[in-house]
Parts: C-alpha cells; sequence; structure tokens
C-alpha cells in the first residue's frame, strides 16, 4: 500500500513537471533555474549555490585526518578500510571511515530535499502566473517565515541540532553493534575494524562470551525497576496521606523534613550513605555498641557473590529513603486538588473512609500519575547513579562477562565501553536497553487511562 502511495506520488510529481514551463524543467537538472527564469534571482542563486557546493563536496577529495568524505566516503562505508597498517604506515581509521560515511549520506538526503523544494518552488511561480499573479519575490517569503511560516524558522534550528547530536550518534552506536570494534579476541590495530553482520547477535542469543550473564542482570534490572519504582510510589501516597490527614500538627515541618533528602544533591545522599553502611561506617559500629553483632557487616559492594541479595536490598532501602519524598510532594498537591465534592456525595451515600479512599483518592492519584509512574519504570531501568555510586555493580562474577550481581543493563553497558573498551558489545546492550524501554513506555502510556480519557476522569 505504502509502495502504490509513493508510485502514484511520484507519477503525480513529474506530470507536474512535464506540464511546468521551461525553468521547472530546467531545474530538475540545475538548482535555482526556474527561479531564475521567474525573475526571483536571489532564491535561485541560493539554490545554484547549494548544487554547486554539493558537487564540489562530493567529488573533490577533502580530508581530515588522511579519512575522505564525499563520494569517497560512501565507499569506505563499505568497506570500513582495507590498510591494517604496519610499522611506516598508519592503519585505516574506521571510526572516522563510518562516521564520515554517515554524515555523507545525511548530506545527500538534505540535498535531494532541497532538490524537491527547487522545482517544488518553481511549480508554485508557475500557477501563479498562470492565475494571473506576479511570482513571490525573495523578501515576501521571508515576511512569510516571520509571520505564517513562523514554525519553520522556530524548529529548524532544533530538528538540526537533534539530527546533528541525536539521530546521528544514535545510528553510529547502533552500526557499532555490526562490527568487530573492541573485540578483546581481535589481533589488529584499535580503530581499524571490519563489519561482521548479525555475528555479534547470534552470540547475544547464544549467550557467549560477554553476554553470557546477559539473562541474569535482565532479571535484576527489571526487579530493581519494579520494587524502586513502586516502593517510592506507594511509600509516597501513604506519607502523603499521613501527613495530609486531618488533625496532624506541624504538617509544614513534616514535609520540610522529609524533603530534605531532595535539597541536598542525590550523589551526595548516596555517597553518604554508602559511607553510613560502609565496614567502618557508624551503622555498624552502632551495632557493635549495641552487641547486636561481633563483627563489622558488609551491606553493599562488598558482600560475596553469594550474598548479593544483601546489597540488592540495602540498595533499594536507601533508594526508598532518597525517592519517596518527591511522590511524597507529586501526591500531596494531587489531594489538595481532589473536588470536595466527591466525597460529600460519597459520605452522603454512607461510604466509610476506606471506601472513599478505594474508590475516589486513589484512582484519582493513579489517573493523574500514571505518565510519572510510566516514566518513573523507565528511569529506573536506565538508573545509573544510584548503582555506580553505592555499589559500582559489584561483588563481581569474577569471568569475561565483566559484570557485577548489582550491575543494571546500563551500569554493565559503562563498564565494557568506557572502562574495557569493549564497544561491539555495549552496542548491543544499549539496543537491547532502548528496545525494552522503548516497547514497555508505548504499551504502558496507551493503555492507562491518562492516554484513553485524557479529559475526564472517571
Amino acid at each position: 500500500m505504502a509502495l502504490k502511495t509513493f508510485k502514484n506520488n511520484m507519477i503525480s510529481f513529474l506530470n507536474k513537471i512535464k506540464r511546468g514551463s521551461i525553468g521547472t524543467k530546467l531545474s530538475f537538472f540545475i538548482m535555482g533555474s526556474g527561479n531564475i527564469y521567474h525573475k526571483q534571482y536571489i532564491k535561485g542563486f541560493l539554490y545554484l549555490t547549494i548544487q554547486i557546493l554539493f558537487f564540489v563536496f562530493m567529488f573533490i577529495p577533502f580530508k581530515i585526518n588522511n579519512t575522505p568524505l564525499g563520494f569517497k566516503a560512501l565507499k569506505n562505508l563499505i568497506t570500513l578500510g582495507d590498510n591494517q597498517g604496519d610499522i611506516f604506515v598508519n592503519a585505516d581509521d574506521s571510526r572516522l571511515m563510518l562516521l564520515f560515511g554517515l554524515i555523507t549520506i545525511g548530506i545527500i538526503i538534505f540535498y535531494v530535499v532541497i532538490w524537491i523544494s527547487n522545482i517544488n518552488s518553481s511549480l508554485k511561480s508557475d500557477e501563479l502566473v498562470l492565475k494571473g499573479k506576479k511570482p513571490l519575490k525573495f523578501m515576501d517569503d521571508i515576511k512569510s517565515l516571520l509571520d505564517e511560516r513562523f514554525y519553520i524558522l522556530l524548529l529548524t534550528p532544533v530538528s538540526i541540532a537533534v539530527l546533528i547530536f541525536t539521530i546521528l550518534p544514535t545510528i553510529f552506536m547502533i552500526l557499532i553493534a555490526f562490527t568487530d570494534f573492541g573485540d578483546p579476541s581481535k589481533n589488529t590495530i584499535e580503530y581499524f575494524f571490519n563489519w561482521v553482520g548479525f555475528k555479534n547477535f547470534m552470540q547475544a542469543f547464544a549467550l557467549k562470551g560477554q553476554l553470557n550473564r546477559f539473562p541474569s542482570i535482565l532479571l535484576w534490572t527489571f526487579v530493581w525497576a519494579f520494587f524502586a519504582t513502586f516502593s517510592c510510589y506507594f511509600g509516597g501516597i501513604i506519607l502523603a496521606l499521613l501527613i495530609n490527614k486531618k488533625g496532624i500538627k506541624l504538617k509544614k515541618m513534616w514535609r520540610t523534613i522529609f524533603i530534605l533528602t531532595i535539597a541536598i544533591p542525590q550523589f551526595v545522599s548516596l555517597l553518604a550513605a554508602r559511607n553510613i553502611l560502609g565496614i567502618y561506617g557508624p551503622f555498624n559500629q552502632l551495632l557493635l555498641n549495641l552487641n547486636i553483632i561481633d563483627r563489622p557487616l558488609e551491606f553493599l559492594g562488598n558482600v560475596s557473590i553469594d550474598k548479593s541479595y544483601i546489597a540488592k536490598i540495602s540498595i533499594i532501602a536507601i533508594n526508598f529513603w532518597i525517592g519517596v519524598p518527591y511522590t511524597m510532594l507529586m501526591t500531596s498537591g494531587i489531594l489538595l486538588n481532589i473536588p470536595k465534592d466527591l466525597y460529600e456525595a460519597a459520605t452522603i451515600d454512607g461510604a466509610n473512609k476506606f471506601k472513599m479512599f478505594k474508590k475516589i483518592t486513589f484512582p484519582y492519584i493513579v489517573f493523574v500519575t500514571s505518565p510519572y509512574l510510566i516514566s518513573s519504570f523507565v528511569n529506573n531501568i536506565t538508573s545509573f547513579n544510584v548503582i555506580y555510586l553505592l555499589t559500582g555493580g559489584k561483588p563481581l562474577y569474577g569471568d569475561m562477562s565483566k559484570a557485577g550481581a548489582t550491575d543494571l543493563l546500563v551500569t554493565w553497558l559503562y563498564k565494557l565501553t568506557i572502562e574495557e573498551g569493549i564497544y561491539n558489545v555495549g552496542s548491543i546492550i544499549s539496543i537491547f536497553t532502548f528496545l525494552i524501554t522503548a516497547t514497555i513506555s508505548l504499551i504502558a502510556y496507551r493503555n492507562s487511562k491518562s492516554y484513553k480519557q485524557e479529559d475526564t476522569f472517571q
């Protein structure tokens, strides 16, 4: 269906060109011809300049660090280089070849968009002439950009920034997963690598090499995300209900006490918690002084691998202490905005407090906070600070996976890439992480009442 629509659009586009003026037909080959034909000289020369710069870029061999751009970059994108280097000759930098190849493809796509724009501009001028009107001048286009088409002027720089700083690096890292970049079994120059197709993905599904611990780390990631999200969520709701209950005095003071963990930067709170629970920390010292234990206990990364559950429980508990005030504050605001007439009607109908909470308060809170709950769960899947600052992923398994029992996918990814330089495996983990978080976000949000009934509360 999509192919048929595209075919019909292309036929319609070509028919318009056939019926167009000589300038429109020429603009198919020489950009700006149609505008120059209609005496729109500034716009015409701008289009022509873009075409000249494009051909100069594509066919004149510009090089950066001995790596060519333009047409040769497309060839290098296919091979990623063939010179492994020796004592006298530097090896090809496959990273730059991959990057420059992607940049060249992006520039070609940009050129095609401008080329189509140049033809459409000429066609538009043809239509105005047929209606007995004068083609728009360059200043008319500028005024249009500052008025009814102002959104284009605002969104274009943002779109370019997203393309350069988000989309391009994302595609680059995805393609790294199909190479042997960083493969520890290679005996080649560090930045010289080759395409290996789906070999890395086959190893991932076979649980071989550095990915042998993937299932256990994925399971712990989900367990962590579940408890980290819902413990803070329900804990914050309970705390907000207690503080906002009628008859509770000094409400502002209680809120301030719990908000202190937000006022202090998170990394400071995490480091403080790590020191408090350390083997020589005040918590162990307190237990020793009370004769509850006879020797210091390990709570975080220094526990043995068979007792890693202690570290996991400790992490969840610390996260609860740090995270529950956020939900408490949000829920407090929601409680103040629940319509009072709902409670009055429920009281008249004879509902008790528990039933009012079950039928009014809690559904209202869930309705308003569903997007927050979904984003919180996804953020906990990709949480880095809590795990890295408290345990660093330890205790370690001690195998080639470089993983630890408390590692999440993102902290494991950090170790494999930044610490070990195994970029192809790290890229695979990042792809899986993206697919997991994107799928959960889309499915959960589209099935939430906040999406289905965004204008009402029932």
